[in-house]
C-alpha cells in the first residue's frame, strides 16, 4: 500500500491505492487540481520503461474538486492502460466531478461507475 500528500499543500490531496482481485484500487480524497496533479499522476502512470498495471479503479468519491489537470492525468492513464490493453475505470464520483467528465466527454472514453463494486465487476 502507498499513501502520497503534495509536501507544501498537506490534507489538500491524499491518495492510497492497493490491489484487489488483480485491479489496481486507488482511493483519492480532497481536491484534484494543477498544484497536486503530480501526486494523481504518480498514483495512476507508470514511470517511463515500466510495465503499467493493466487494470485500474479510481475512488473518487472522496474529491470535491477536479479541474482540467485531473482531466489531463485520466487521459494520459487510459492511454497507458490501454497500449497494453487494459482498462481504467471511475468509481463513486461526487455530482460536481461527475458533471465535469461528463460535459468535457470523459464519461464516453472512461467508464464511470457509482461504486467500486460496480467498476470492479463491469
Amino acid at each position: 500500500m502507498s499513501d502520497n500528500q503534495k509536501a507544501d499543500r498537506p490534507n489538500r490531496l491524499f491518495v492510497e491505492s492497493h490491489v484487489a482481485d488483480g485491479v489496481r484500487v486507488v482511493t483519492v480524497r480532497g481536491e484534484i487540481d494543477h498544484d497536486v496533479k503530480d501526486v494523481l499522476g504518480e498514483a495512476l502512470l507508470s514511470e517511463e520503461g515500466a510495465v503499467p498495471p493493466l487494470r485500474v479503479v479510481v475512488d473518487l468519491s472522496g474529491v470535491t474538486f477536479m479541474d482540467s489537470s485531473g482531466i489531463n492525468v485520466f487521459v494520459a492513464a487510459h492511454r497507458q492502460v490501454s497500449d497494453v490493453q487494459g482498462w481504467l475505470r471511475i468509481a463513486g464520483a461526487q455530482e460536481s466531478v461527475l458533471r465535469l467528465l461528463h460535459l468535457v466527454g470523459i464519461d464516453a472514453l472512461i467508464p464511470c461507475h457509482p461504486t467500486i463494486e460496480q467498476a470492479l465487476n463491469a
